[in-house]
């Protein structure tokens, strides 16, 4: 039987740092350990919470049900008609993927590194970064049916992705648990090197020709330079997601703010929140415990000793300023608990 752990410290389970207390904890190191909980019961005794790397999760509160810490490992490569298929357990480290894809020269998901979380979290969010979508890159994922017990697979096309969303995100949030996920990878040189940051780097380096690893190595730095390590202090990465407004209200906005920063997607306009977040005023804020990032306002940060609730609330207030000045309502990008 699967060892069940009570009254859980989740203090070095989130990024955020924030103390909160699981009533019950188990860590899931196989697809057996899942089976095993389904008939126990234990399943259907208490809510459930999955967790990952804990990386994109805020707790204002205990969690009184069962936590279920996956940890499983495994990466399988198997190649099929010019493509690539990696395998790769959910409990993986994401940016360790990454990094075994890239020394591989697997293309695909050079473009996602040093994203933090897991494997198995990443179709769940439909992670995204300097133009590359998880979607752009998913194959498959087999995950738990908690309430049959069975497991099932899910192609690209059953999982609904949008913008940092899924179906595991809305219709069947909380039904299933992801035990492994497949990437369609390839050989080839077709990088994504549109991106301002990457291009403009890549020829601040003189390359113009880049490689899988150029394009991760470039990446990384671009990140480590804009945004915290999570092992130095607490934060989520990017709290809230870039609002996509329709072109007429993006007009107005214009009209109003020459200079917003903005994108065109599909028709609609995806504008930057760390921007608006800034004019507002937010940039390297600090409000007791909590505040943004001194170098990406996008970022909310735990100085040490912020509880959930304290770093929600002041999420709030940025919110509301974003909404008295543009008239444009941030989402959370980060799951509250």
């Amino acid at each position: 039987m699967t060892k069940i752990l009570k009254k859980q410290s989740l203090k070095k389970l989130n990024t955020f740092g924030v103390d909160a207390l699981a009533e019950s904890f188990v860590l899931i190191q196989s697809e057996n350990d899942l089976t095993n909980l389904y008939e126990s019961g234990e399943l259907e005794k208490q809510p459930i919470l999955i967790l990952g790397g804990g990386s994109n999760m805020l707790f204002t509160q205990n969690f009184n049900g069962l936590i279920l810490k996956i940890t499983i490992q495994g990466i399988e490569v198997r190649k099929q008609e010019g493509e690539i298929l990696v395998i790769a357990g959910a409990g993986i480290d994401w940016n360790s993927f990454v990094n075994f894809c890239v020394e591989e020269n697997y293309g695909g998901v050079e473009n996602l590194s040093l994203i933090p979380g897991t494997v198995g979290a990443s179709p769940i969010q439909n992670i995204g970064a300097y133009g590359v979508e998880l979607k752009d890159v998913f194959y498959q994922c087999r995950a738990f049916e908690i309430a049959t017990g069975e497991f099932i697979e899910f192609k690209n096309s059953d999982c609904k992705f949008d913008y940092r969303d899924s179906i595991f995100k809305t219709e069947k949030k909380g039904k299933y648990i992801i035990t492994q996920v497949t990437f369609k990878l390839n050989k080839s040189k077709n990088l994504t090197t549109s991106y301002g940051a990457i291009s403009s780097e890549l020829e601040n380096r003189g390359i113009d020709k880049p490689s899988i690893k150029d394009i991760s190595t470039v990446v990384s730095e671009i990140r480590v330079a804009k945004l915290p390590d999570p092992k130095t202090i607490g934060n989520a990465g990017s709290f809230f997601k870039n609002p996509i407004i329709d072109s007429q209200k993006h007009a107005n906005l214009k009209d109003k703010f020459p200079e917003i920063v903005s994108y065109e997607v599909g028709g609609n306009y995806k504008l930057a929140a760390g921007w608006m977040i800034e004019q507002c005023g937010w940039k390297g804020k600090i409000l007791g415990n909590t505040g943004t990032w001194k170098n990406q306002a996008l970022v909310i940060v735990n100085h040490g000793g912020a509880s959930g609730k304290e770093i929600f609330n002041f999420s709030t207030l940025i919110i509301d300023s974003v909404k008295e000045k543009f008239d444009v309502k941030l989402e959370r990008e980060v799951n509250i608990i």
